[in-house]
């Protein structure tokens, strides 16, 4: 047995070398080493660790952004702002208000109980957290606008397009919520087809087309804070679609008896009814065109989003050659400075160990 030997105020210490190298050999993403102990040194997926670290350093906090110009703007009768501005706002803080939860119950009783290394369960811990920050966010616009909030649960109940939105996200959750032997194939592609829904279908595409309604109206000067807010949640849900992704990558290089072909086809026939369920929601929160507004827009943005994230995951596109018709959403992220107007200091949301731009290719 290789010793390493430690000698301090006259007493000896031996560490077992061979045991910490198995140790951290039998770190993987789902039926690693099976302990209480959350040691997440050393480090084996590096990554994991250098992506919390950025999204720590994003941390924002929604009362930081003044909402008066909002306030002011949702109420008046001056013509400047429309009844379809008015709409998106209330469809996106309707489905948002519901949809964070979902994603944040998802990592915390699904995807984190499932997976056994501990620096991945420290990056979606904090993953969870900041789905808790959004969801804060819509609860401090829903009380600044004097918004009823019983109208915003009757929009996720009654609004059909919403409707089916989550529910084809909760049915695979539900059926996770339970004691799996992840020694199957069957049950590994269970977790990789979560991974897939909520990274890529959901996070990563079925949010895009409030995100980039709501920051079209922002462009316009239109509900300043609300825009503010929704941008610090667009950065947020890149790093969020960059660990799933990384997540199931990993998941398929430990794994690849679950890499077949039948089950790649079924991702992307995934994906095909997330983009087919956000078109006609699309329709919903857009039902005319408006100032800067056009549905078709929107509706092509879908179909590029949804291609790359499909080819991110290493899979065919549906739509090969779709072109970006919001290529203004990537000058979103280059969030570094925001002035505090209530105290008149500067806040660093970005810190400098994450002044790294965001690559185009994540939008």
């Amino acid at each position: 047995m290789e010793t390493i030997t430690i000698e301090v105020g006259g007493r000896k210490f031996e560490l077992d070398k061979q045991k910490a190298e198995a140790a951290f050999e039998g770190k993987k993403v789902i039926n690693g080493n099976d302990t209480m102990y959350f040691n997440i040194l050393p480090l084996k997926y590096q990554w994991a660790y250098d992506l919390y670290k950025t999204m720590k350093a994003n941390h924002w906090e929604p009362e930081d952004v003044p909402m008066q110009k909002d306030c002011e703007q949702w109420r008046s009768s001056d013509g400047s702002i429309s009844d379809i501005d008015r709409w998106i706002i209330k469809m996106g803080i309707g489905y948002f208000s519901a949809a964070e939860g979902i994603v944040g119950d998802n990592i915390m009783h699904v995807v984190r109980e499932l997976v056994t290394c501990p620096e991945l369960k420290l990056v979606l811990g904090r993953h969870a957290h900041e789905e808790n920050i959004h969801a804060d966010s819509l609860v401090y616009m829903i009380s600044s606008l004097g918004l009823n909030p019983h109208e915003c649960e009757a929009m996720f109940d009654d609004v059909e397009t919403i409707k089916k939105k989550n529910e084809f996200v909760v049915s695979n959750s539900r059926a996770l919520r339970r004691d799996m032997d992840m020694t199957l194939t069957e049950n590994k592609q269970a977790l990789a087809t979560n991974m897939f829904i909520f990274g890529q279908c959901m996070e990563g595409t079925q949010f895009y087309g409030l995100f980039g309604m709501v920051l079209s109206l922002y462009r316009q000067n239109k509900f300043p804070g609300i825009g503010q807010m929704f941008r610090y949640t667009l950065r947020d849900e890149s790093n969020h679609i960059e660990l799933f992704k990384k997540l199931l990558l990993e998941l398929r290089h430990e794994n690849p008896d679950i890499w077949t072909d039948e089950f790649k086809e079924s991702l992307r026939s995934m994906m095909a009814e997330a983009v087919s369920l956000e078109k006609e929601f699309i329709k919903d929160c857009l039902p005319m065109d408006a100032l800067g507004l056009k549905s078709e827009d929107f509706l092509a943005y879908i179909d590029y989003i949804a291609d790359r994230r499909l080819e991110g995951c290493g899979l065919e596109p549906l739509n090969p050659g779709a072109g970006n018709t919001l290529p203004w959403l990537a000058e979103m992220m280059d969030i570094k400075k925001e002035q505090n107007f209530f105290e008149g200091r500067v806040t660093e949301y970005r810190k400098a160990s994450s002044l790294a731009t965001v690559d185009d290719d994540e939008l």
